[in-house]
């Protein structure tokens, strides 16, 4: 089993998640940093990365230990007089000090607290708005599915067939590819609408259908289908008989007929071995003997879906980019709040399907290097860890924010005691749900 895992993959898609998220979690904790420097707290240590035990790296400049901790779940300031991740109550027992957390003003300590997530708010404004300057907003409109979709497991359960064009979901019409699956649980939908030769029929979507499409995380329902057209032959490529060029069409693998991209999942590719390709060159029929390495790659490289159907692109100037790039962040917090509010209200989103740890945000990332695909990640995450960080769940900065709240208030500061008790129940139900996700990815895995 191990063997043909393609480490190489997995090894840049770790590579893409720990340099995203030290970004997030370095910013998120200079956020606070810098706010408890501005009202003169004491920050005893800043971590990337926790370090129970031990750290990595580690140096003190001034009154601050910087350092690198060794398990990757995140990172944290300490702030003198604070009860926070490290539960120093020894500190606590003594009497305050000027410079500790706990004798500022309730505004100054909110301040503080909201300072991390101010900043991944900031960042990923930043980051959508550099996206859609950098490279705009491109995506491939469903009327250029002149192939239409291949119809996997779940989308011949529900009707459709092989050539359909997916145009509406729940009655709304369907702008983008590869918007269908995610409209489906968005919406909670009864029924989707299809264009097949050209006529719309609609199909009823069954209890279930959206259970399953969501454990299946969008898979097994329908893909895109296109030719298969030769791009580039790369220099490493063994060709022992006949030429291919660009511009040719595949049609065969060894004598297996194909005529669309997904017609080759339903059978393996030779594997360290030669296997003979069949290409039409104009209204010639030619073959060449390609050899396959152990991954089944042969170095043909084919033209994107994108080339071959098509795509809409809006490009941005900088002013231009920054109202797109607040629209953009607005609607992924949006999504993604709608999503979590699925969990509560939908009979057929199941937490156990949608529930992930850093394994399943680490393998969002793609398996090559691709810098938009790491920034527009990079920037959904950003917004995301605002939220979550906002929520008013004790060990959090929104528990510590809704303490603050009700401080002013009120008028009455919770006691140390208390606020050491919230920290460690918190911190039991935070480290309780990570343990649970992981051991759902791990039961996934292992599935």
């Amino acid at each position: 089993m191990l063997l043909v895992i393609d480490w190489g993959s997995i090894g840049i898609k770790t590579l893409q998640f720990i340099l995203s998220f030290s970004i997030l979690v370095t910013l998120h904790e200079m956020g606070h940093f810098f706010t408890a420097r501005w009202f003169k707290c004491r920050v005893e240590k800043f971590y990337l990365f926790f370090n129970p035990w031990f750290s990595l790296w580690k140096k003190k400049v001034g009154e601050t230990e910087y350092g690198l901790g060794w398990v990757p779940f995140g990172g944290y300031v300490k702030i003198s007089g604070m009860v926070d991740e490290s539960m120093d109550k020894e500190q606590m027992k003594q009497p305050a000090q000027p410079y500790e957390f706990r004798s500022k003003p309730a505004w100054q300590r909110l301040i503080i607290m909201l300072g991390g997530v101010t900043v991944n708010v900031l960042l990923a404004i930043v980051i959508f708005i550099g996206i859609m300057w950098v490279w705009g907003d491109e995506y491939i409109p469903v009327s250029n599915l002149k192939y239409g979709v291949y119809a996997d497991s779940l989308g011949k359960k529900i009707g459709v067939r092989d050539g359909d064009k997916i145009v509406a979901v729940a009655g709304k019409p369907v702008e983008k590819v590869g918007t269908v699956g995610s409209e489906i649980i968005m919406s909670e939908a009864k029924e989707i609408t299809v264009e097949r030769n050209g006529q719309r029929l609609n199909l009823a979507l069954p209890a279930g259908f959206i259970t399953q499409l969501n454990k299946n995380k969008l898979g097994g329902f329908t893909y895109v289908r296109t030719p298969l057209v030769v791009d580039s032959v790369l220099k490493d490529a063994k060709i022992s008989k006949g030429t291919i060029v660009k511009g040719d069409t595949l049609i065969g693998i060894e004598n297996k007929r194909v005529q669309y991209s997904t017609d080759i999942q339903n059978f393996e590719a030779p594997k360290n071995k030669s296997g003979l390709l069949t290409f039409k060159r104009g209204n010639d029929t030619v073959t060449a003997e390609v050899f396959f390495d152990e991954k089944g790659s042969n170095s043909v490289s084919f033209q994107s879906i994108n080339k071959i159907l098509g795509s809409t692109k809006t490009s941005y100037t900088l002013m231009q980019a920054i109202p797109a790039g607040l629209n953009r962040c607005w609607e992924t917090l949006n999504r993604y709040i709608q999503n979590l509010g699925l969990l509560f209200t939908s009979k057929e989103v199941k937490v156990n399907d949608s529930l992930g740890s850093i394994l399943s945000i680490g393998n969002t990332f793609p398996g090559i290097w691709d810098w938009q695909s790491f920034w527009t990640l990079t920037g959904i995450f950003s917004i995301i860890l605002a939220f979550m960080n906002i929520l008013p769940i004790p060990a959090l900065d929104g528990g510590h924010a809704l303490f603050t709240l009700i401080e002013m208030i009120t008028g009455r500061k919770p006691s140390d005691k208390f606020m050491e008790y919230a920290q460690m129940v918190g911190m039991v139900l935070l480290l309780g749900l990570m343990a649970y996700a992981m051991g759902l990815d791990f039961w996934r895995a292992f599935k």
